[in-house]
Parts: C-alpha cells; sequence; structure tokens
C-alpha cells in the first residue's frame, strides 16, 4: 500500500510525462516513430522512485492516454495509439520505469555515470527490444529494417540519458534533504 507521499511522487511523475508531450515532436522523412522528450520521462520516474511506484506512474499514464487524453507529443492520445508504429515503444514504458528503478535500488553508491549505464541500458536494450520487433510487425517490414531506422533514434537517448542522469542525481539529493528535514522535525516545503 503506498502512502500520501508516494501516491503523490506518483501522480506528480505521470504528470511530468504529461508535461512533456507538450513538447512538439520532431517526424523524421524516412520513419513514422516520432523523437519525443517523453522518453525522459520514463528515465526519470525510473530514477526518482521505487520500483513499484515507477511501473505504476507509467501505467497510469498510459491508461490516461488510452482514455484518450491527448497526452503523447503531437497531442496524440485514445486507444490506437498502441496500434501504430510506435505501441511497442509505448508499452515498453512500464517495464523501462520499473527496470530502471530495480537497477537503482540495488546500487551501494550513486553517481551520474552510473545512473547513466542504467539508463542507456534500460532505455536502448528494454525499449527498443519490445518496440523495434512491433514495429516491424506493425510496419510489416522486415526486422532488420526496423532495427535500421531505429538506429536514428540512439543519439538522441545517449544525450537524454546523460541529461537525465545529472538531473536525477539532483532531484535525488533535494529529496534527501527534504526527508532529513522532516525526520528532525523541521517543517518541509
Amino acid at each position: 500500500m503506498l502512502n500520501i507521499r508516494e501516491m503523490m511522487h506518483v501522480a506528480l511523475l505521470t504528470a511530468v510525462m504529461g508535461i512533456l508531450g507538450i513538447i512538439p515532436p520532431i517526424f523524421l522523412s524516412f520513419t513514422p516513430v516520432p523523437i519525443t522528450l517523453q522518453t525522459a520521462g520514463v528515465l526519470l520516474a525510473g530514477g526518482i522512485l521505487k520500483p513499484k511506484q515507477a511501473f505504476m506512474s507509467l501505467c497510469l499514464f498510459l491508461f490516461i492516454v488510452a482514455a484518450g487524453a491527448p497526452l503523447l507529443s503531437g497531442g496524440r492520445g485514445g486507444f490506437g495509439v498502441f496500434f501504430g508504429p510506435s505501441g511497442g515503444f509505448l508499452m515498453a514504458y512500464p517495464i523501462v520505469a520499473f527496470g530502471i528503478s530495480f537497477w537503482i535500488q540495488q546500487m551501494s553508491r550513486y553517481s551520474v555515470m552510473r545512473f547513466f549505464g542504467v539508463y542507456v541500458a534500460c532505455s536502448i536494450g528494454i525499449l527498443y527490444s519490445v518496440g523495434v520487433p512491433f514495429q516491424s510487425m506493425i510496419m510489416n517490414i522486415p526486422f532488420k529494417q526496423a532495427a535500421w531506422l531505429s538506429f536514428t533514434y540512439i543519439p538522441g537517448d545517449l544525450l537524454k540519458a546523460i541529461l537525465c542522469a545529472v538531473l536525477t542525481i539532483k532531484i535525488r539529493q533535494a529529496l534527501s534533504y527534504q526527508e532529513r528535514l522532516m525526520q528532525k522535525g523541521g517543517r518541509s516545503y
């Protein structure tokens, strides 16, 4: 069972995903899967929340999108987005967030480079292993062609991973400070 604070964190990261959807996607002429910043939200959810919370946050986001809210980049929403070329990537979001969070929970020390490594392994490893075969199936193209199309996104994913690693360290430090302050009986803002 989640306490109020944990529920607020889940809701906040779900909202961050929606806010990142406001930023317009970049469409490339050779692939229908757009470049978006929403994968950064997946990384942040996994880096900040506990595994169960990270999974719940992304499931909640996808449920809201499936219900018709136009929260995906470019104002997309509705159940049909899960049957488009980017559907596999979307459905992998909760798994990626859970994997990141689980892996980070096993760490004894945090650093930007460790977070970066986890983010790259999960965002490129898990996300692509689900998204690329799904894209191949939906677009009715060979797997190899779908994989080559997806390689276009790797530089951007690496950039998002390093930026999110730095941001996650800062957010975790702030949350840790706030937690210590509350334990001492101080006020939390």
